[in-house]
């Protein structure tokens, strides 16, 4: 349930598997709760504009640019951010193959890298490499890793 109070509205979100209430402004990106009203920093504020993908989060397990997305939009969904990706401190397989890939260089797309794929593999929609590579295109990374990461991401899916 939102609530509106003047500018601000209060959200109701499951974040990172647990139930979180913010009183945000009604024009407040998704992000910005994430990082400056919960303190999740790991979805990172790049391009605010959509065309990164740096920001990338999934909600109800699909992948989404914070940046773009308004909080008060979210009310009552399930977002997961990199910071709860790991479980009980084991990395999730995704996580897992990154490291083993050498998937990262200087690290700033990675969590936004990770949890899109993570979902794509989700969405099952890569069948081959040209597929994956398609589908991971919103993500971009300044450093030139995407060998890597799709090397990472095809190990991941099992091959």
């Amino acid at each position: 349930m939102t609530r509106r109070f003047f500018d601000h509205t209060e959200i109701a979100m499951s974040i990172n598997g647990e139930p979180r209430r913010v009183t945000a402004p009604a024009c407040a990106t998704l992000l910005d709760v994430l990082r400056d009203e919960l303190g999740l920093t790991g979805a990172k504020r790049a391009c605010d504009r959509g065309t990164c993908g740096a920001c990338t989060v999934l909600v109800d397990d699909r992948r989404i640019y914070a940046c773009l997305a308004l909080a008060a939009m979210q009310d009552g969904r399930r977002v997961l951010t990199i910071e709860g990706l790991a479980r009980g401190g084991a990395l999730h397989p995704v996580q897992r193959a990154f490291v083993a890939h050498d998937a990262l260089q200087c690290g700033y797309c990675t969590p936004g890298q990770i949890l899109s794929a993570v979902g794509l593999l989700g969405e099952a929609r890569a069948t081959d490499e040209a597929s994956l590579r398609e589908q991971m295109s919103g993500n971009l990374c300044r450093c030139g890793a995407y060998p890597n990461i799709v090397a990472a991401i095809r190990d991941a899916a099992g091959g």
